[in-house]
């Protein structure tokens, strides 16, 4: 396994056979290898440094040299040195899933005091509810091979075992345990049926997630999301043993070597910073069914956002929250009492939309998106401006949300653009419920949606939709009880792309339609 440093800072690691390929440039086949700079980094080499290629374990260096990357005039730096760094200049790393993250070898105690403190806390609550949690993954690996938090890692896990050997009463727990965690005052995102996430604020405001997994016996089994299903023993697990964490003492599973190898192979001893989970495919196929049903794609719409906070910010709303403006006033409505930005995104618009008097609530499947423009407009007192997670994969969330919004009363209003495209059949349908409750009494829906092909195209691909019929949704809403006011065909100009250097123009069709819900 190969460290590449910048400046004498790991900033990226891979193994040297599985993350390279041949060369195809004409090298004789096996002389030479070829590892890509990972997207995340790119936009950060432009500048000066000193790269260096260093074998992890053995700790010796295999490459030292100075180079200049891309364009320095885009070097922001005063002495023009490429700086891996987030907005507040905090170091940055690629963690074992791809993300540039603050990892922990560039803290110090008393910024990961609250981090420590919140484990503490989250494990005495658990216990208070009848679960004895532990340190799991990497956060017990750090613990009983370093007796510290791993230095590449950038999150702390628990796990848990539950009681309960059914995945339904599993799945029931672990939103008893959420709403317990909630009451205390930390902010929890789920991202399956037995598993969330609590985020943490260190000392400088780094938020830094601790994921609680859940677990069960069935069947001389140990199930624990989010990864491992092997043949296990109770009496690996309790009664709980203690291991040390930064110098505290925490609980443990009673043969810790039997949990680490079961989730990180018989060489867990030795570090891997870029370890990757190569879960069977049987066991995956378990988890989705039982846990993971209602997150489909969840973690492709986190990896993009997460690109995406260093994109250039849109520069004005989308076409279609113009409309709902428009058409508002138009229709003699004026500004409306609330709108619901469905699939907000990054937040943007629903940030355009507060910005001239409409209250707005952006709702969205991946908290990632909007959390920068949430971020950014805290600074900005008085904007009716509210963000929240919602997941129309889920009937619970659908309907809670629409009742929520109901109960608001006034005149509300929709948008949602490219939603009902991105949705399965039963997504869909939920999209209708909601709308038709957060709508009701005579409010809109401003919808779009794809209806050309999207087998050549990648702006469709990249944002995984599927073309729809005008006639299926006028159909499918007026099941709901609404009634289309509005439908129209919108065309815009596309590059397509036939081969690997063959393009061509080609038109994208997209129905523009308002659905109104008396």
């Amino acid at each position: 396994m190969l460290d590449v440093l910048l400046d004498d800072r790991r900033v990226w690691s891979f193994w040297a056979e599985r993350d390279t390929a041949e060369a195809e440039d004409g090298a004789p086949r096996g002389s030479e290898r070829r590892a890509a700079w990972p997207r995340p980094l790119r936009r950060f080499l432009h500048g000066r440094t000193r790269v260096r290629v260093r074998a992890h374990v053995a700790d010796v260096d295999l490459y030292d040299a100075e180079h200049v990357f891309g364009d320095p005039e885009r070097n922001t730096e005063a002495d023009g040195r490429v700086r891996v760094v987030n907005v507040h200049g905090a170091e940055l790393a690629l963690d074992k899933s791809g993300r540039l993250q603050v990892t922990f070898d560039t803290r110090d105690a008393s910024q990961v005091a609250p981090l420590l403190d919140s484990i503490e806390e989250v494990i005495d609550a658990l216990d208070r509810a009848g679960v004895q949690a532990f340190p799991a993954y990497g956060t017990l690996l750090g613990a009983v091979r370093d007796g510290a938090l791993i230095g590449h890692d950038s999150d702390a896990d628990l796990g848990y075992v539950s009681r309960f050997s059914h995945p339904i009463d599993v799945i029931r727990e672990s939103f008893a345990l959420q709403r317990r965690l909630r009451g205390m005052g930390y902010a929890v995102t789920r991202y399956s049926g037995a598993g969330f996430k609590v985020d943490v604020v260190e000392a400088d405001g780094t938020t830094r997630g601790l994921d609680v997994f859940g677990g069960y016996l069935d069947d001389g089994f140990l199930i624990l999301l989010g990864e491992i299903r092997t043949p296990f023993e109770r009496s690996w697990i309790f009664p709980l043993a203690t291991t040390t964490l930064e110098g505290r003492d925490l609980p443990a599973p009673a043969d810790a070597d039997r949990v680490l190898t079961a989730t990180y192979g018989p060489h867990w001893r030795t570090p891997d910073p870029a370890f990757k989970f190569e879960t069977p495919r049987s066991t995956t196929d378990r988890l989705n069914d039982w846990f993971r049903g209602t997150t489909a794609h969840r973690s492709t719409w986190d990896r993009k956002y997460q690109l995406a906070r260093f994109a250039k910010p849109q520069a004005g709303p989308d076409p279609l929250a113009r409309m709902l403006m428009r058409q508002e006033r138009t229709l003699g409505s004026g500004i409306p009492d609330l709108v619901v930005d469905v699939g907000c995104g990054r937040g943007h618009t629903s940030r355009w939309l507060a910005r001239r008097g409409a209250p707005t609530l952006g709702l969205d499947y991946s908290p990632r998106g909007y959390e920068f423009v949430a971020r950014q407009t805290a600074d900005e007192p008085g904007l009716p401006l509210e963000f929240a997670p919602f997941n129309l994969l889920e009937l619970r969330s659908t309907l809670a949300w629409g009742a929520r919004i109901a109960q608001r009363g006034g005149h509300r209003v929709a948008l949602a653009r490219h939603v009902a495209d991105c949705l399965p059949d039963d997504g869909r349908e939920h999209l209708w419920r909601f709308l038709a409750l957060a709508c009701s009494g005579g409010g809109r829906s401003y919808l779009d949606f794809l209806m050309s092909p999207v087998e050549d195209d990648r702006w469709a691909q990249r944002n995984l939709l599927a073309p729809l019929e005008e006639e299926q949704v006028r159909a499918e809403v007026e099941a709901r009880g609404g009634r289309v006011v509005i439908a129209k065909e919108i065309g815009s100009p596309r590059m397509g792309v036939r081969g690997a250097n063959d393009t061509y123009r080609a038109l994208r069709r997209s129905c523009r339609m308002v659905v109104a819900w008396d």
